[in-house]
Formats: C-alpha cells, structure tokens, sequence
C-alpha cells in the first residue's frame, strides 16, 4: 500500500510538473527570441515588407491561406498575402518546445498558426496557416472510410529516421483511436496543450473537448483521412509533419501537426487543417 501510495503521489508531481511547463510556455516563458520574431513577423505581413519577411521566412517556409491555397518562400516574397486576422489583439497561445515554437492567434471564426524553427542563423518560421471555424456544427465529416486502412493502418509515406518512423507510428495509432472514439487512446497520444482547428468543425478544440466529443461519438468535424503525401522536419524531439489528405468526401486538406516526444513516446500537439476550396475528393 506504501508503495502505492508513493507512486500516486510520484504521477501527481509528473503531471504537476508537465502542466507547469506547459503554463510556462504559454506564458511568455522559453526562448524570448521567438517571441520577438514572431511580433516582427506580424508586423511585417501587415505592412507587406518583403525585405524584413525576407530575412525572417525558412527556405521551407509554407504560407497555407484560408482556401488551403499553398505558397512558398518565392511566392510570398513576391507578393506578400493579406492575413486572415489583420488586427491580432492581445498575446498568442505560445508554446516553446526548444528548437520549435508555436504561436496560435484567433477571432471569433478565425485562426491562425505560425511554427517556428530555430536554424543555425536564428529563428525562422516555416509555417504560416490559416483555418476558418465553420459558423453551425457540421452536419457531415469527411473521413477515411468505414474501414480506415488508411491513416489506421498504412500511409503513403516512407520514414527517412527513426524519429520519423516512430512519429509515423504514433500517427496511424493516434488515428486508430480517433476512428474507434477511444478517447483514452487519444489521450495516450496527445500532449495536455493539444489544440485542433478545422475548416469541417465550427469550434476550435483543446483537448478536454476533444475528448468530451470522442465519449460522445461525436466527431466534431474531425476524422482520420487518407494522407496523400506528406513531409516532415525534425528538430530533436519535436517533429513537424505538414501533409495533404483525400477523405472520403469533400474537400482535400492541408494539415500541419506538431509532434514531440515525452518520456519517450511521441504526443501530438497540435493539428491545424484547412480545406483546399479549389481541388475535390471524388
């Protein structure tokens, strides 16, 4: 019974602490470089200044707008696009994960992703994405299928590392739980800051929600969907996976996941999907 009661109190003081850091992140703690790219970076997009975005875009770099229209580096600087939000009030939810950072930002219907990465010449960002919430529940979720052979089971994507192999893993196994509603099995696969916005869901999700929907059998928008391609980046223990999928019905999507390992298991810290309004499934 002591030793019970020893490694209850160890796995509340394991949670307290992961929640801490998490706060911490999102409080303004972490790199404060990030922080301050990030701002510059708004402050650029607003103000269409190709030189400053020009010192601040990774070579990868993916704006995805709000029709799921992809741009590069190239294209951006060629043309700086008008932001979803173009007045952002008050601070992003910021979360530092040591080599990668996020910054989440949302009015009303309206949000926007920025990842950024730490290279050898400084912070970088390397995904800009916009999702608009649906205005009424969905009434219809695209999905992979009744039987879910992919994402559940397969992907059309090969690992090129370990990492990569184990976060693809951690994906189809993330994927399989959402597919059987196993709110536990999404739990075991989630970071505690997880956050989801969809062009098919009217609400942006956290991970109570989530998990409040799955106990439901309520997909709330979101469902596995075959991936098409993807590509993912590595930065230590942080894994950013930017893909596209064909579902069942609908429109493709353009998804950027973040992935970090804990305790030796990759969790997923966030998904943001924006429907390709100009492409089709069927």
């Amino acid at each position: 019974m002591r030793l019970i009661r020893v490694a209850s109190r160890v796995a509340l003081l394991c949670a307290a602490l992961l929640s801490a850091a998490v706060s911490f992140a999102a409080a303004g703690g972490g790199d404060p470089a990030n922080s301050a790219a990030d701002r510059d970076f708004a402050q650029a997009v607003a103000k269409a200044d190709k030189a400053a975005l020009g010192k601040m875009l990774d070579a990868d770099f993916l704006w995805i707008d709000v029709n799921g229209k992809t741009l590069n580096r190239a294209q951006v600087l060629a043309a700086v696009p008008k932001p979803l939000i173009a007045s952002e009030g008050g601070m992003p939810a910021r979360y530092d994960y040591g080599q990668v950072a996020t910054f989440q930002v949302s009015s009303g219907k309206m949000h926007a992703l920025r990842v950024w990465v730490k290279r050898p010449a400084g912070w970088r960002a390397l995904v800009y994405q916009e999702v608009r919430s649906l205005d009424a529940p969905p009434t219809v979720t695209p999905a992979a299928g009744k039987e879910c052979l992919n994402p559940c089971k397969n992907v059309q994507y090969t690992p090129k590392t370990d990492a990569e192999r184990a976060v693809i893993t951690a994906y189809m196994a993330l994927e399989t739980s959402a597919m059987a509603k196993d709110a536990s099995g999404f739990d075991a696969h989630t970071g505690e800051e997880f956050a989801a916005a969809s062009s098919n869901s009217d609400k942006l999700l956290d991970k109570p929600t989530r998990m409040a929907e799955l106990r439901r059998s309520n997909m709330a928008g979101l469902a596995p969907t075959p991936l098409s391609s993807a590509k993912l980046f590595e930065f230590g223990d942080t894994v950013i996976m930017s893909s596209r999928h064909t579902p069942d019905r609908g429109k493709p999507l353009q998804i950027t996941r973040v992935w970090v390992k804990r305790d030796g298991k990759w969790v997923e810290t966030l998904s943001y999907q924006t429907s390709i309004q100009n492409g089709s499934a069927a």
